[in-house]
């Protein structure tokens, strides 16, 4: 439903703005504001998720996200515009969340599987968006129907979360050292339905349920509500200041450097994918459409493949992490030099399998890196890195179809072989889990 309402709105983005009297440049400019205000938050809004729980942090960026596409519903002018992309920009992380919810809930071995089944369900609301605010543009006001639509979509997401029943227990970080003990040994343990348990320190719980009229009477049990609202902003804002140093004090480097490096080299795949398939095939627009519309939906139908390859890998991510980077690398090359479409259009059955394993797999390395007491961080973090490649990449596209249509895809085979060998120095010294292997006399 998330991915359903926002995908009716991005292809209409531009061509509003345009409509509103902006010039490319000023258009440009607007346009990155979401991806620069995303860049900064990301990693915040997912550690205050750790801090005051997923629900209470879940809720919030519904209601604001929804805001924010309400007010763009009714921007009539550039100003309006920006102000309504700001709480967007900032709060529209509710898939981040979602996906540390579901590592809170699930054992270790079925979090591919399950977060496999999740990429797959956003991807079809991904592919199913375009198609009904193509629809509604059509028709007079098209525009803001579609924006008011994704809002309405949004406070239903949000009404589904209150009404769900809930069980969370909070832990309470007052210090970056206890945290940083348990990161290191990965000792918490998911609990029932978002919630974590301590081994390292005492936890304060709190227990939420539709028709509970007083908290428990068991001490430190408080009900969801007081533990998330009354908490003070300052130790809220400490303890999210304590995870962030924690992650980025870790040894987690390589992880992430993947993460960019094969963003990068996927988006200049894509970069000018429309364009190139003019110039080098005469393909048309619409065919160009097609051609992507049949990558992306192998890619959500990959989601489903995740649980059994990874059951197959005995789940040695790692490995697995390796294969896939290869297979990506080694289409991108296919592409940049194919001779026909019939090639782009094999590349394209397996492109999009590929990168969707690939996801998975670096996601749930992090997560089991950086242990789940911090997986709002974690994904946050992984989510900004995410963020840089979005901003570097049509810099270096730009730069490098200045030499050649196949430009793009030739500079992301480069970046793809340095997270190759990135991975083959680093994969000796990690364990099955992704993790530092500790020297033993």
């Amino acid at each position: 439903m998330d991915l359903f309402g926002v995908s009716m709105i991005i292809p209409l983005l531009s061509h509003h703005v345009k409509a509103l009297g902006a010039s490319p440049t000023v258009a440009g400019i607007v346009g990155s504001t979401y991806g620069i205000l995303q860049l900064f938050s990301s990693t915040i809004v997912g550690s205050w998720s750790d801090v005051v729980g997923r629900r209470y942090s879940l809720l919030t960026c519904l209601l604001l996200s929804a805001l924010g596409y309400g007010l763009l519903g009714m921007s009539t002018s550039i100003t309006l515009f920006v102000l309504a992309r700001i709480p967007v920009g900032l709060f529209k992380h509710s898939l981040s969340i979602c996906r540390a919810l579901l590592s809170d809930l699930v054992s270790e071995s079925e979090r591919p599987l399950v977060m496999g089944h999740f990429n797959a369900a956003s991807s079809v609301g991904f592919i199913l968006g375009p198609v009904v605010g193509g629809y509604l543009t059509e028709h007079e006001g098209g525009f803001y129907t579609s924006s008011f639509t994704c809002a309405a979509i949004f406070l239903l997401n949000a009404g589904l979360v209150w009404m769900l029943p809930w069980n969370e227990t909070l832990i309470q970080t007052n210090s970056s050292n206890s945290t940083s003990k348990c990161h290191d040994n990965n000792c918490s343990k998911p609990a029932s339905n978002g919630s974590h348990t301590n081994k390292c320190q005492p936890a304060q719980a709190a227990e939420t349920s539709p028709g509970a009229s007083a908290p428990r009477k068991l001490q430190g049990h408080l009900r969801w509500r007081e533990v998330s609202l009354l908490q003070p902003a300052w130790r809220q804002l400490s303890s999210v200041g304590s995870k962030i140093h924690m992650v980025a004090s870790s040894d987690m480097w390589d992880l992430f450097l993947v993460r960019l490096l094969m963003a990068v080299a996927i988006m200049l795949y894509y970069s000018n994918f429309s364009l190139a398939m003019e110039e080098r095939f005469s393909l048309k627009p619409k065919v160009t459409g097609y051609l992507i519309s049949y990558s992306s939906t192998l890619g959500a139908l990959a989601g489903f493949l995740v649980g059994p390859v990874t059951q197959l890998y005995g789940n040695n991510m790692p490995a697995l992490l390796l294969h896939s980077t290869v297979l990506t690398c080694s289409l991108i090359f296919l592409y940049g030099t194919a001779p026909s479409v019939w090639q782009v259009l094999l590349t394209s059955t397996f492109f999009g399998i590929s990168t969707t394993i690939g996801r998975t797999c670096i996601t749930d390395l992090e997560l089991q890196r950086g242990g789940v007491q911090a997986s709002g961080t974690l994904i946050g973090a992984g989510q900004s890195v995410t963020a840089v490649g979005r901003v570097l990449a049509p810099v270096l596209s730009g730069l490098a179809q200045e030499f050649s249509p196949c430009g793009p895809p030739s500079l992301g085979v480069v970046l793809a072989l340095a997270a190759i060998g990135l991975l083959l120095i680093r994969i000796p010294k990690w364990d099955g889990r992704g993790i530092i292997k500790i020297a033993t006399l």
